[in-house]
C-alpha cells in the first residue's frame, strides 16, 4: 500500500502531532492528498519549548488545522515515578486525550508518525498505541526514517534534517522521580549546548548529577569548550560528568 492509497481509503483522520520529522511529513502528505485531517499537539512538561514552536511553525506553513491540548503529565504517579515502562503510561495518557478530543470533533480514525524503521518490540509506548487502535500509515506503507527525510527534503519541509529528539523525561534515569525542576534544568542545559553549536547530544540526569553524552565527532569541540560549558552548567547540577563512550 502507498501513502496515497492509504489516504484515499481513509479520507478523514486525526493525527497525534509532535512537530518531529515523521509526524510533520505525514501531516504534509495528508494535506497534499487533500483529505480532511486535524492535528492534535499535546503540550506537557516533557516537550522543550522549541519542539512546540516547531510544531506551530510547520502546521502554519502547510495550512493545517492544529489544536493544542495542555496536559499536566506529572500528576500521574505511574509516570512521575519513572518506571522502566513509563513510556507506555505516558503514550497511553497522551493518545487517550487525543482520541477523546478527536472523537468529539467527529474523527474516528487516529494516526501517528511511527515509521518502518522503528523497532516496536523495544519501545513500551507502541503497546499503548496498539491498545488504543492508533494507525501508523508510514509503518504500514513500509516508509523508513531515511525515506521520510528524503521525501521531506523534496517537499521543502524545514523538518527534513531535524535531529531525533526524544522527550525530556528520557534524560532522567529510570527509578528517579521526574520533577518539573529537573526537566527545566535539562531543557536549559541542552539549549545552552545547542546555542554553542552542538547538534547531537544528551544531558542525562542521575539525582543531581549530569552526564553529558556527545557523538565522537563532537568530542574535540567539547574539550575546546569545556571551561565554558562547566561555567554555564554548574549552577544546575551538583556534579557534571563526561561520557567517554559517547552516543
Amino acid at each position: 500500500m502507498t501513502l496515497r492509497e492509504f489516504f484515499e481509503k481513509n479520507d478523514k483522520v486525526a493525527i497525534g502531532f509532535s512537530g518531529g520529522v515523521d509526524s510533520s511529513y505525514l501531516l504534509y502528505a495528508a494535506k497534499k492528498y487533500d483529505i480532511d485531517i486535524k492535528a492534535y499537539y499535546v503540550k506537557t512538561q516533557f516537550q522543550p519549548e522549541f519542539e512546540f514552536n516547531d510544531a506551530m511553525k510547520l502546521a502554519k506553513n502547510i495550512g493545517a488545522d492544529l489544536e493544542i491540548i495542555v496536559l499536566d503529565i506529572l500528576k500521574y504517579g505511574d509516570i512521575k515515578s519513572n518506571p522502566s515502562n513509563r513510556c507506555y503510561y505516558c503514550k497511553n495518557k497522551i493518545f487517550t486525550y487525543i482520541k477523546e478530543r478527536a472523537i468529539q470533533d467527529g474523527y474516528t480514525m487516529i494516526i501517528d508518525g511511527t515509521n518502518a524503521s522503528d523497532d516496536i518490540n523495544t519501545r513500551p509506548g507502541f503497546k499503548a498505541l496498539h491498545e488504543l487502535e492508533i494507525e501508523s500509515p508510514l509503518r504500514e506503507c513500509g516508509i523508513t526514517k531515511e525515506d521520510v527525510r528524503e521525501l521531506s527534503k523534496k517537499a521543502g519541509l524545514f523538518t527534513w534534517d531535524k535531529a531525533a529528539y526524544s522527550c525530556l523525561a528520557t534524560r532522567i534515569y529510570t527509578g528517579n522521580n521526574i520533577t518539573e525542576e529537573k526537566l527545566r534544568k535539562i531543557e536549559k542545559s541542552e539549549k545552552i549546548l545547542f546555542d554553542m553549536g552542538f547538534s547531537d547530544f544528551r544531558v542525562r540526569m542521575y539525582y543531581d548529577i549530569a552526564k553529558l553524552q556527545f557523538r565522537e565527532s563532537e568530542f574535540e569541540m567539547f574539550f575546546n569548550l569545556r571551561s565554558k560549558i562547566l561555567r554555564k552548567l554548574e549552577p544546575f547540577f551538583d556534579d557534571i560528568l563526561f561520557d567517554l563512550k559517547g552516543r
